[in-house]
């Protein structure tokens, strides 16, 4: 390590794609000031994932970026979610075989409060993000890449390398959200797990291209090209102009990335739109490999792992970059609480106890689409079957439904009483996500708002006053997963915390208690134990 010494930094965020831009966000937004760096000197211009899910439409949302999200998402409402076509031009004329977008079922519609009308490319939320952090005065450090990493009982040391040069920083703690090929992780000495590699290596192209005229009129999230010439998957950027083209690179037969010069994928470009004479600008290449990998552990005393850094997940079911913003959900408010002095350090023991089942779970359904995509694209009863048969979850429940169990969650209940019925895995228990319903117009989710938050049923008065005592938020809901008489505490993630079904002898001294256990503040509270009328 070099001797400058700068002063400590609460949390130190290792990355700048979309996961690490989330977590600062979500750091920033709970009010402690995180430093950012990221080796490339600004947001990725180009987009890995498209596919935005429901739990992270909820994250953007409280962050207060949900809009502006979905004012860059390609507005693909009624639009194709999956197509076969020789070429575009050929697409076009109506040679083509269609899936529609996956249509969310009357229930799933009432499980969540707000949904993009698309496809929003990581590129596309990336510059959301960043631009947002900015505005906050958040530190980002672009071009600034981390060299050297020393951890000990008080703290963390890293060596950073940046447009200046060489310097130190002393971390409270680092989270690492550094991709695949983490040197965070690397430097730790955390193994992987899992099938690795997968299939061919691919190499993804960029381009711009004006395909409105071939097109006339269709949209899609996603085309696979059958030509010969150039087999491969084109994605929407921005449904016009803008693409993604994803074509084999035949590494086994003597293929290398780098023989994809300009001129090569020009030409692959025009032979998969079916027009030699289209005129096409590259913006950039990227190679890459379907890869399903899990990390040994998910926290090394001060040092976290979020995002591919934690886990790669392989790409059908769009459930990687969604794991990883779930992860950074899930850490932020946790630090933020040991960082303020609310919670104790062993509540940071709960990141990993909670996610790494939960990531586990997301790669093992990933992997068992991937042996047949009809299991996440097909409809109707026969589809309903297989996926029964083969154990593939419905993409809601994976995205929505899972549940924690940890010393974070009193009594949780982790098994799912539905994988394929979303409504029915959202009802309300203890480490589960808090059903959404309306409540004078206003979310549930939205009541959260990041904080700990009481929903009491029709006759919770006692709840209300001993909520407000002690300065927590509370409201009044009518549902079907909240007794008259019960009460659920809700943790800033928006995760079910307690949930009571009838009333206790002395609520203030209950929701003492359980604050104190959840926040890890005593080790045992005496008065949770034996308790009635929980669930």
């Amino acid at each position: 390590m070099t001797e400058t010494t700068y002063p400590e930094v609460p949390v130190l965020v290792v990355g700048g794609g979309s996961v690490g831009l989330l977590t600062a966000a979500l750091l920033v937004h709970h009010g402690v000031p995180a430093v950012l760096v990221e080796r490339r000197s600004g947001p990725s211009v180009h987009p890995r994932a498209t596919g935005i899910g429901p739990r992270s439409v909820e994250v953007l949302r409280e962050l207060g970026l949900d809009t502006a999200v979905d004012a860059v998402a390609v507005d693909l409402r009624g639009a194709v979610g999956k197509a076969v076509a020789r070429t575009v031009v050929e697409m076009g004329a109506g040679d083509v075989v269609t899936v529609p977008m996956p249509a969310p079922s009357a229930t799933e519609l009432d499980t969540t409060p707000f949904r993009l009308r698309g496809v929003c490319a990581q590129d596309r939320l990336d510059a959301v993000v960043a631009a947002d952090l900015a505005r906050r005065g958040a530190d980002l450090r672009w071009s600034t890449r981390l060299v050297g990493i020393a951890r000990d009982a008080e703290g963390v040391d890293v060596e950073l390398e940046g447009p200046d040069g060489r310097y130190s920083l002393r971390c409270a703690r680092v989270v690492a959200a550094d991709g695949t090929h983490s040197a965070v992780r690397n430097a730790l000495g955390v193994g992987t797990s899992g099938a690795g590699d997968l299939g061919k290596s691919m190499i993804n192209i960029l381009f711009h291209a004006d395909l409105r005229p071939h097109l006339r009129g269709m949209s899609f999230a996603t085309c696979t090209i059958t030509t010969p010439e150039a087999p491969g998957l084109l994605a929407t950027v921005d449904g016009e102009t803008n693409w993604v083209f994803h074509v084999a690179c035949d590494v086994e037969g003597g293929e290398r990335p780098e023989d994809f010069t300009h001129e090569r994928c020009v030409a692959v470009v025009r032979a998969a739109v079916g027009d030699p004479g289209l005129d096409v600008e590259v913006r950039s290449v990227l190679p890459w490999r379907p890869r399903s990998s899990l990390a040994d552990r998910f926290a090394v005393g001060r040092v976290f792992l979020v995002g591919d850094a934690a886990h790669t997940v392989s790409p059908l079911g769009a459930f990687g970059l969604n794991t990883g913003v779930a992860d950074a959900h899930n850490l932020a408010w946790k630090l933020a609480a040991v960082h303020h002095g609310e919670a104790g350090a062993g509540l940071l023991d709960t990141y990993a106890q909670e996610r790494e089942p939960v990531a586990a779970a997301t790669l093992d359904q990933a992997m068992r689409r991937l042996a047949d995509p009809e299991l996440h694209w097909g409809r109707g009863p026969e589809a309903d079957a297989a996926r029964a048969a083969a154990g593939v979850w419905a993409a809601p429940v994976v995205h929505l439904g899972q549940r924690y169990d940890s010393a974070a969650v009193v009594d949780p209940r982790p098994e799912l009483p539905s994988t394929v019925d979303l409504s029915v895995a959202l009802d309300g228990s203890p480490g589960s996500r808090v059903p959404h319903a309306w409540v004078d117009g206003v979310s549930t989710l939205d009541l959260v708002a990041s904080r700990w938050t009481l929903l009491v049923g029709a006759a919770g008065d006692r709840w209300l006053a001993v909520a407000a005592d002690v300065g927590l938020p509370a409201h009044r809901v009518s549902a079907p997963w909240l007794s008259d008489g019960g009460a659920l505490l809700v943790r800033p993630d928006a995760i079910v915390a307690m949930r009571v079904t009838a009333p206790v002898p002395d609520p203030a001294r209950f929701l003492a208690d359980v604050l104190d256990q959840v926040l890890a503040r005593t080790a045992v509270p005496q008065a949770l134990a034996g308790r009635s009328g929980r669930s």
